[in-house]
């Protein structure tokens, strides 16, 4: 007969016995998981199960708490790179691609569908805020629309750190055309968490609006979204309105 104090063995659940297991008869994470119960497991359980495995001397879930010290939490680790990660003892190369990897299934799970309509620059931020508000630095995203306002294709046109990103109008309006965009918005994060554009933000937004002009493709709108909110620059005056309702210049991201 099996002896349920020892931690490393399970009890096999009677149906007949319960409606539902009770959590100490299935101590291991992996077994509440296939039970359904991945959302009764904490940060760090959850952690230590994409892990696997600790190093010498320190068991995954040892590990998995330290990611959370050195993160703050699972938003704030969700923001360190691969190489940050890697270099945390017990983690290593394999474990925080693994990591990204996990992270960047969560943010394309609350992705819009691709055929989303923009209606207003509202759903701009719907689409971007979960994708670029917690990342340590900038990036730049092109949105192509069909005539409808319908999203055609997503791409990221530029990568910088946390003081931003160079970008000249025909990196816009090369990929734009390529797609067969019939209007576009421009999006782009703040590391900062403040969305208030910079001169540089309203200097870049103007010239693309001249080289959008000059080859007839309406340029609708360039948001930015950070922690703390985001912003409109259509809405600012720094891009003519075509196609966007008016809403208020800044909105509080919840």
């Amino acid at each position: 007969m099996s002896d349920v104090s020892d931690p490393g063995m399970a009890m096999a659940w009677c149906p007949a016995m319960s409606s539902s297991p009770p959590l100490s008869i299935f101590p291991d994470r992996r077994e509440r998981v296939l039970l359904g119960l991945a959302n009764e497991l904490t940060d760090g359980e959850l952690l230590a199960l994409l892990i696997g495995t600790g190093s010498s001397g320190e068991s995954a879930s040892q590990v998995a708490n330290s990611l959370l010290e050195l993160g703050g939490s699972l938003q704030g680790l969700a923001r360190l790179g691969p190489n940050v990660l890697a270099k945390r003892r017990g983690v290593g190369p394999a474990k925080a691609a693994r990591l990204v990897a996990a992270f960047e299934i969560g943010r394309r799970g609350v992705r819009a569908p691709a055929q989303l309509v923009l209606r207003s620059w509202h759903d701009v931020v719907t689409w971007a805020h979960p994708r670029l508000a917690l990342l340590e630095y900038e990036e730049v995203w092109l949105l192509s629309l069909d005539g409808r306002n319908r999203l055609k294709s997503e791409r990221c046109i530029a990568r910088g750190g946390l003081h931003g990103c160079a970008l000249l109008p025909h990196d816009i309006l090369r990929p734009a055309l390529r797609d067969g965009a019939s209007a576009i918005i421009l999006v782009h994060n703040h590391p900062s968490g403040d969305p208030t554009p910079s001169a540089e933000d309203v200097c870049m937004t103007e010239a693309v609006a001249r080289g959008c002009s000059a080859v007839s493709l309406p340029l609708l709108d360039h948001v930015i979204v950070a922690c703390h909110g985001a912003t409109s620059l259509a809405e600012a005056g720094a891009v003519e309105k075509s196609g966007v309702p008016q809403a208020p210049t800044r909105a509080a991201c919840r």
